[in-house]
């Protein structure tokens, strides 16, 4: 039984112990999670909003058959991208704080620079308003985006990892469906040209904001951080809180802690590696490969997974319904039908994720995500030149249901192991124009782009499932990108040295057998 006791009375480390404060702890980063989901799917709805489309200058919506006429897609695009460009922003920030302060300073800071930029949203009256509140919302949106997840999987037991994260996803989905059916509601007042219509929607995302930022300060600080400061004693008490009081709980935290000792001695050894510049570009980064997974992490996170086609389809949906063929109440409809089975989809990451790896998962999402897209846009060209309205009307269904399959299989795969595999978003100022331009041909672009993800993920991403967090600095310990030959480099290693990788314990082994191999 610990008898130290750093963190304070109030501290829900204090009241709950293992499971129970791993539950949580995830709570916490389900809020986040929760808002960021909200955001996401908000602007579907606020672009669809007439006085929102009057006020910033949009466009029109025909009186007489409420049909959305954007003249400006530019624009709508860069108000909806420049959210994206701030997370981006936010995340750098928020990585760096978060490794000087502490993770719950850095949440805390988040919560409240996206408080003060959903504020400055809901109350604009022009497009360049808009626009800085939208950058504004998005550093702090990106802050939590950096720093959250870091911390809920900084916590969890590594045979745990995926499950965990697949929970928090199926709350990022639940803020997507409540910003779109509360939108759908606010549609009804005034006929939809209320201003309530996207200003309410616009500032319900202070409510869980607050909730974080009131209750961060009483949860535990990452045992990980508090090692790499100093702070050996409190990194130990919350490990064995987080792990049990009983004997084999015991073991493991301090076997843990242990592990964690050897890397932060490794990082300190090499702490002129660890800026953004030397990390981006590998300067000095010997065996470690740094570069590469960061590259990797970009590629997989900001990029890939946005041209799969899931921008276009969560933010966007109304236009891909229109395209359809289908009317506005109609294809309103759909899209709160389509976000309850994408959420529901997230559900199957929770049982899977930690049986197949992360990349079985990403293979068979890409395999169906490519198959619905182009099925989808195929139909949708038919349906289009179709000789009449019940031709057109069935090729139009059949199309919007795979794009309902393309989200239900892009919640169960690419959605969760992105960002478990290490800010949003790449695609988001491109999907109006391309819409407009291509039409149903953009989903083409989707489907080559899920078809192209296959090879990428095969060739360059090891996998992760099943490793500690210490174990990542020897899986990348090979010279080759291959995935292929850091698996083989891996498997060397494990049997050279098998008390070393078992636990990943000690810096001065990794960093002396990596010197060694140097030598060779």
């Amino acid at each position: 039984m610990p008898t130290y006791s750093p963190t304070g009375s109030f501290n829900v480390v204090q009241r709950l112990s293992k499971r129970r404060l791993l539950i949580a702890i995830n709570f916490l980063a389900g809020l986040s999670i929760f808002f960021f989901g909200y955001d996401q799917g908000m602007m579907g709805g606020v672009n669809n909003a007439k006085d929102y489309i009057d006020t910033m200058g949009l466009g029109y919506v025909d009186d007489g058959t409420n049909a959305v006429h954007i003249t400006n897609t530019l624009l709508q695009g860069g108000i909806v991208s420049v959210y994206y460009l701030g997370t981006l922003l936010g995340a750098l920030l928020g990585g760096s704080v978060g490794d000087r302060v502490g993770r719950i300073k850095t949440i805390g800071l988040g919560a409240g620079w996206a408080i003060l930029g959903a504020t400055l949203q809901c109350s604009a009256q022009n497009k360049d308003w808009m626009l800085c509140a939208r950058l504004i919302n998005g550093i702090g949106t990106g802050i939590l985006n950096a720093i959250v997840p870091v911390w809920a999987t900084e916590t969890a037991e590594h045979t745990s990892r995926g499950q965990f994260i697949a929970i928090e996803f199926t709350l990022n989905i639940f803020g997507v469906v409540v910003a779109y059916w509360l939108e759908f509601g606010l549609s009804f007042i005034d006929n939809g040209a209320s201003p309530v219509r996207w200003r309410f929607a616009i500032g319900f995302q202070i409510i869980p904001l607050l909730l974080l930022f009131a209750i961060c300060w009483f949860f535990p600080e990452s045992p990980r951080w508090l090692v790499k400061q100093g702070r050996e004693d409190e990194g130990l008490y919350v490990l064995q809180r987080l792990r049990g009081e009983d004997p084999q709980g015991m073991e493991r935290a301090a076997a843990e802690l242990y592990d964690i000792k050897g890397i932060a001695r490794l990082e300190r050894e090499t702490a002129n590696q660890n800026s953004y510049y030397a990390m981006f570009f590998g300067i000095n980064e010997g065996k470690l490969h740094t570069a590469r997974r960061v590259q990797l992490v970009i590629w997989l996170q900001q990029i890939i997974q946005e041209w799969v086609g899931i921008a276009g389809v969560t933010i966007y949906q109304p236009t891909i319904y229109r395209i359809a063929g289908f009317d506005s109440y109609k294809g309103q409809w759909f899209s709160g039908l389509n976000n309850i089975l994408y959420m529901i989809s997230t559900l199957i990451c929770v049982f899977t994720l930690d049986r197949i790896g992360r990349r079985i998962t990403l293979y068979w999402g890409s395999v169906a995500q490519g198959i619905c897209m182009f099925i989808a846009g195929g139909l949708m060209a038919r349906g289009q030149v179709a000789s009449d309205a019940a031709t057109a009307s069935a090729y139009g269904s059949a199309a919007a249901a795979f794009i309902v399959l393309f989200t239900f299989a892009f919640g169960a795969t690419w959605l969760t192991v992105p960002w478990l595999y290490p800010a949003e978003c790449f695609s988001a100022l491109l999907c109006p124009v391309m819409f407009g331009a291509l039409s149903e041909k953009t989903l083409y672009i989707f489907g080559a782009c899920n078809v192209a993800s296959i090879p990428i993920v095969w060739a360059l991403y090891p996998e992760t499932n099943q490793r500690t967090l210490e174990e990542m600095d020897l899986l990348f310990a090979a010279d080759s990108p291959w995935n292929w030959a850091a698996e083989k480099n891996f498997a060397r290693l494990k049997e050279e040295n098998p008390d070393l990788v078992a636990a990943a314990r000690s810096s001065s082994v990794v960093s002396g057998m990596l010197a060694e191999k140097e030598k060779v």
